[in-house]
């Protein structure tokens, strides 16, 4: 079926339809448009979703649950669908958008061209149409004037008072009449010839081939849009094993879950190592008798002399009802049970170690670099390697120290405390911080684990003893008292501006002056600093500046 034949007579139609073919191209590119901003929303929302939930770095040990590794691998999985969605916005807005658009501008610079061709062709009838009304309105005015000049004449010669003169004019009138007629009628002729020659080329020649033109330039442009549509579907089944591979991987680590080892695990982070107390004696207070205090796991490394004492000052706790510290934990973690203070502390040296390899390896690397510009020196300056290797040198030193102070604290841990005749035991971290050489009158956990109460005591106070526990329990609750007012130093700061600390619980310092810092500050603009151990109070943070050691910025 060609238009050309068929719809002859329907050019404003066929203009109409056209057009509308156009619009419809452009609202479905609109609606695939809209499409790619919904993919892209949605990979957006589920993006952020996963984000959301991704563990922060107080969360990161829980990942030694399985349950909780497989929620994580779930969000990582999710951010892969998600990217997916994202892929199929680009694959839209490339393969659909930017070709439907090209071709929207293309189809309609056909389209004018092709009806500027029709209308200049239907002009060009109707010109003829009009000249040829012309040539018959002439030829039709000229017959008439003919019939009347003859009429005229006849009437004169039929007539015997008028002059021959006057008949012979009339005649004469009447043939020039007729003989106009006759070249209206021949033009007339023409004219109709010719107009049927040009109607019929255009109807049967020149407007056919402009609609068959226009009939295939719809026909492709409904199949354009069919491969668009097909395009469409294949835009989305190209993901679909991309996210199949997401949801089996969701499906894999949520098979991979073990509640076992999972409940097992529970036991290995929460074990604190002590044995369940013994039974409580019955004390008599009818019988003039001493007290004593029933021996448990938690007393059993205690001396008689220390059994004695403990008899004499506070009652004896039981681990599990110790108050919790709700204060900043102590470096060596004394404020967990053995068990898990054994495992912190030898995590942490597990990091050191590897910062200590890190160092040395960095230390490595620059030696052969020093070696390699001695032996070919316009490749670089040996001794510009030099600085770096004292300050990699440095570090490994402290590194190292650090590494000993944390394996003391776990041989404390694990009973392999060295005996009494060995170099002095640390005792503080604020005499460690302060003067780098720990007293030689005191231990530390292991006095702590075995108290003279029969307690496991969690108090921070108790990492920042400087003496030795007196006999009495007067002396021991002074003490009590002197440990909460010592707290260890957590870094060290600058005075940036002179303050005079006028309040009570504030401290005045100088300008450039360098002090401690026992306590950050907690949002209320003040940060609690030590100038020496009689000296401690509270300076406005904008006044100095803080450099806190690496372990207080872990903690």
């Amino acid at each position: 079926m060609s238009w050309g034949t068929e719809l002859w007579d329907q050019f404003d139609n066929l203009e109409k339809h056209t057009q509308w073919g156009i619009d419809f191209v452009e609202k479905y590119t609109k609606f695939v448009k809209e499409r790619s901003e919904i993919e892209l929303n949605y990979a957006r929302q589920i993006r952020n979703l996963s984000k959301k939930y991704q563990p922060k770095k107080k969360e990161e040990d829980d990942n030694k649950y399985t349950w909780c590794r497989a929620f994580h691998s779930t969000l990582n999985e999710l951010n892969d669908y998600a990217g997916q969605h994202e892929l199929i916005a680009e694959n839209m807005t490339s393969q659909i958008i930017a070709e439907l658009t090209r071709y929207a501008q293309e189809i309609k610079t056909e389209r004018k061209a092709h009806f500027h061709d029709g209308r200049k062709a239907q002009q060009q009838v109707e010109a003829s149409w009009k000249q040829l009304e012309s040539c018959k309105r002439k030829f039709e005015r000229d017959c008439k004037e003919a019939d009347r000049a003859q009429q005229y004449f006849e009437k004169l010669d039929a007539d015997i008072n008028v002059t021959k003169a006057d008949v012979e004019k009339a005649r004469q009138q009447a043939q020039m009449r007729h003989q106009m007629a006759s070249d209206s009628k021949n033009e007339y002729s023409s004219c109709l010839q010719k107009f049927n020659q040009e109607q019929n080329e255009h109807y049967y020649t020149i407007i056919p081939n402009i609609f068959q033109k226009i009939q295939a330039m719809e026909e492709k442009r409904i199949e354009r849009m069919g491969e668009s549509l097909k395009t469409f579907a294949e835009v989305d089944r190209q993901i679909l094993p991309i996210i199949g591979k997401c949801l089996d991987g969701i499906t894999q680590v949520a098979e991979s879950i073990e509640p076992k080892n999972d409940s097992s695990q529970v036991i290995e982070s929460y074990k604190s190592g002590f044995e369940p107390p013994g039974d409580v004696e019955f004390e008599d207070y009818g019988q003039a008798m001493k007290r004593t205090v029933s021996e448990t796991s938690l007393t059993n490394s205690r001396s008689d002399s220390k059994a004695d004492r403990s008899s004499k000052g506070k009652s004896k706790t039981l681990w599990p009802f110790i108050k919790k510290n709700k204060g900043s934990n102590p470096e060596d973690f004394s404020h967990l049970p053995p068990e898990q203070r054994r495992k912190k502390l030898q995590a942490k040296i597990d990091d050191i170690n590897k910062d200590i390899q890190k160092e040395m390896d960095q230390r490595d690397a620059l030696t052969k670099m020093k070696e390699v510009y001695v032996k070919n020196p316009q490749m670089g300056d040996p001794n510009s390697v030099d600085p770096r290797l004292a300050e990699i040198a440095h570090n490994i030193e402290k590194l190292q120290a650090e590494a000993q102070k944390f394996e003391g604290w776990l041989a404390e841990v694990e009973g392999r405390m060295p005996v009494k005749s060995d170099p002095p035991k640390r005792t503080s971290v604020l005499y460690e911080t302060q003067n780098s050489t720990p007293p030689t009158n005191n231990n530390c956990a292991q006095d702590r684990e075995s108290s003279p109460d029969g307690s496991y005591t969690e108090e921070p106070s108790s990492e920042v003893q400087s003496k030795v526990q007196p006999e009495t329990a007067e002396s021991g609750d002074e003490f009590d008292d002197a440990d909460e007012e010592m707290l260890p130093t957590i870094g060290t700061c600058k005075a940036l501006y002179q303050f005079e600390g006028a309040n009570e619980g504030t401290i005045s310092v100088v300008e450039g002056e360098l002090l401690y810092v026992i306590e950050e500050d907690k949002g209320d603009g003040w940060t609690r600093i030590r100038r020496n151990e009689e000296e401690e109070g509270y300076v406005p943070t904008s006044y100095v500046e803080v450099f806190l050691d690496s372990n207080a910025k872990d903690s």
